[in-house]
């Protein structure tokens, strides 16, 4: 039965192992389109940049040549005129603004010339994009003339935000899916698990029902047969253990009645019926509460719980040791905790011990502990855990129930 858990364990490490390498596969091609399409948008601003060059000599050669026309100054000015999605700034060698392209300003603005705003918190806004870009990568310097430099700044365009942004928004839409249907499928199981656990417990009830009662009818006809006290005290006893057992089910199988108990009480009938049951090499201690710990429960079931885990750190030994019993009480919880001098159990199995099917022993059915977790924190609200354990240093179970 561990190597189911261990086979569990190493699939959802490999699970969690092929999702972080299909996430990093994901990401590194999303920031291998979003590189290409940066280059891209630079090489067009360097076409920008080229055209702004060409236009100023174009204009200065048109002044001093007749014979150039105006015919290549348009198509230069068409290039310029193409860049309607990157935000562009010019600006000269000393940093004053020039021109602007593709701003959300922040006023409606009649724009002067090459599109400079007129209103001061436009242009507010524009030298506070330029002290931005000026710390980026993205500026291309424009030799106008010898000695004579212009400076282009571009801010990346609104489909390569929105592609840079879009694959850790589509991680966390998948991230959240798959979690929904983690935690579905998981309710889900834990819904079957219910229904299994209350069959499985009503048709345990009802099958010892029957042979139970023929005991008992049993019990009132031997003495007229001749069956010494002693004797009959003994079998009575078996047969009210049976009973209690029968019970046990069928509260499982139902919603048990809660009741206010002392915790003392409890722990101490479950102690003293262990105390006669295991072997005498086995020290079996009980140290109560030191004042009254009351608190609501269904003492047959928890008393069940107490006698589960005794009877684990038996199995635990071999064959001799010591067991102690602690029940305490603070301002936020009532305790109880199992101690035993066993085999301990090693960390990773600190939770593992409680699911289904879980054992360690060649002929165990590993459901004592997933029943008294059941118990414990179903029907009487609290927590059990491995409190500490470790391979050959004992173990210690801890049971915490709220206060009554």
């Amino acid at each position: 039965m561990p190597n189911i858990y261990e086979l569990r364990r190493y699939g959802k490490l490999a699970f969690l192992i092929a999702s972080a390498a299909v996430a990093a596969v994901f990401l590194l091609f999303s920031d291998s389109l979003i590189r290409d399409l940066s280059a891209v948008e630079r090489e067009r601003m360097q076409l920008w940049a080229d055209a702004t060059k060409e236009i100023v000599e174009a204009t200065t050669f048109s002044e001093n040549d007749p014979n150039v026309g105006s015919t290549d100054i348009d198509f230069l000015l068409g290039i310029i005129q193409s860049n309607t999605t990157i935000p562009v700034l010019l600006t000269d060698s000393e940093g004053n603004i020039l021109q602007q392209r593709n701003f959300s300003l922040p006023v409606e603005d009649d724009n002067g010339a090459f599109g400079l705003p007129s209103d001061p918190r436009n242009v507010a806004f524009l030298q506070d994009k330029l002290r931005a870009l000026s710390t980026s990568h993205n500026v291309i310097e424009i030799e106008i003339a010898d000695g004579l430099p212009q400076y282009l700044y571009y801010e990346d365009s609104t489909l390569l935000k929105r592609l840079s942004v879009f694959p850790y928004i589509q991680l966390i839409v998948m991230l959240a899916f798959i979690a929904v249907v983690y935690f579905a499928v998981l309710s889900v199981k834990k819904a079957e698990q219910n229904k299994v656990w209350v069959g499985l417990s009503k048709e345990t009830a009802h099958q010892l029902g029957t042979p139970i009662s023929s005991l008992m009818a049993w019990m009132e006809l031997l003495p007229d047969m001749g069956v010494d006290a002693d004797t009959l005290a003994e079998m009575n006893k078996d047969v009210n253990r049976l009973s209690t057992i029968a019970s046990r089910f069928s509260k499982i199988g139902s919603v048990p009645n809660m009741a206010p108990d002392d915790i003392n009480d409890i722990v101490g009938d479950a102690v003293g019926y262990m105390s006669t049951r295991i072997s005498p090499r086995i020290s079996l201690s009980f140290k109560p509460a030191p004042t009254s710990a009351g608190v609501l429960a269904c003492a047959p079931l928890l008393e069940w719980v107490i006698e589960n885990l005794i009877k684990n750190a038996v199995d635990a030994m071999d064959g001799s040791g010591s067991i102690s019993v602690v029940a305490g009480r603070s301002p936020v919880n009532t305790f109880i905790e199992v101690t035993d001098t066993g085999k301990g159990i090693s960390r990773k199995n600190h939770k593992t011990v409680f699911n289904p099917g879980f054992t360690t022993k060649s002929r165990g059915w590993g459901l004592g502990l997933t029943l008294a977790k059941r118990i414990v924190e179903q029907y009487h609200r609290g927590r059990i855990f491995v409190k500490q354990s470790a391979p050959g240093q004992g173990t210690t179970f801890r049971i915490e129930l709220p206060n009554a």
